[in-house]
């Protein structure tokens, strides 16, 4: 979430990707808030989180307005798929550091802003790589289905062939062959 976040946008899009199917690759395993707009939210969103059942992985200024409805996070779950209603959580200084952070320890899979401020989300959609990047979306529309691609096969976070959400057509490869009598170019 960055400093220009609508709190109202932010809570409903956080509740939305982790709780609706938490089980899933496209639910999101980390938050990071901007330090700005830290205290407002988790007063708010923090506490739907927790009302839904989401165990709040905090770091130490996350726990110092929390108190001990979040738990410690470690350094391993920066780097978790929980697939559970657990979430690792931080408060960043700055944008750069909240893109340093997704991608040191993001999987490259979703990855999402939260913003009012269209040069902000403009430099996330950029500078963050991962097979989807969204501005003021839920990442639980990372779906071959949600992408109109028909049924889903896998989701790729590679750079080639294949990036993202993958139907039949992505799976296919081409042989081309080419019969001629003489031609040049």
């Amino acid at each position: 979430m960055d400093k220009a976040a609508d709190l109202g946008m932010a809570e409903a899009i956080v509740i939305n990707a982790k709780t609706q199917r938490p089980g899933v690759c496209n639910t999101i395993e980390t938050v990071l808030v901007h330090r700005d707009i830290a205290e407002r939210f988790f007063q708010t969103g923090g506490k739907a989180l927790l009302e839904c059942g989401v165990q709040i992985r905090g770091d130490e200024r996350v726990r110092a307005i929390l108190g001990d409805k979040a738990v410690p996070v470690t350094e391993e779950d920066w780097n978790t798929e929980f697939l559970d209603l657990i979430l690792a959580v931080g408060i960043v200084d700055s944008l750069e550091e909240a893109v340093a952070h997704i991608e040191s320890h993001g999987s490259h899979h979703s990855d999402c802003i939260v913003t009012a401020d269209e040069a902000a989300a403009e430099t996330f959609l950029n500078r963050v790589d991962s097979a989807t990047v969204y501005w003021n979306a839920s990442t639980r529309f990372t779906d071959g289905g949600e992408f109109g691609f028909g049924a889903e096969i896998g989701i790729s976070t590679d750079k080639l062939h294949a990036r993202g959400p993958m139907g039949l057509e992505e799976l296919t490869t081409y042989k081309y062959q080419i019969r001629g009598t003489g031609q040049v170019r």
